[in-house]
């Protein structure tokens, strides 16, 4: 039987295309200190390369 790893499916989503997104580092705290840009640079999360959604792939079978 497969499972989904959980650690998984709390930190990846899946958008429509197929892609994974996971949370950009360096946005928590410590804002005041960075510049306008590097906060907007950081926004959207980052798409996970091929080589890493495939790792996640095995993880998410019902993705």
């Amino acid at each position: 039987m497969l499972k989904t790893r959980s650690w998984v499916k709390k930190r990846v989503k899946v958008t429509w295309t197929g892609k994974f997104k996971v949370a950009q580092s360096f946005k928590k705290h410590l804002l005041s200190n960075k510049s306008k840009k590097a906060k907007w640079r950081n926004k959207y999360g980052l798409v996970l390369s091929w080589v890493e959604k495939n790792k996640i792939k095995a993880q998410l079978p019902f993705a």
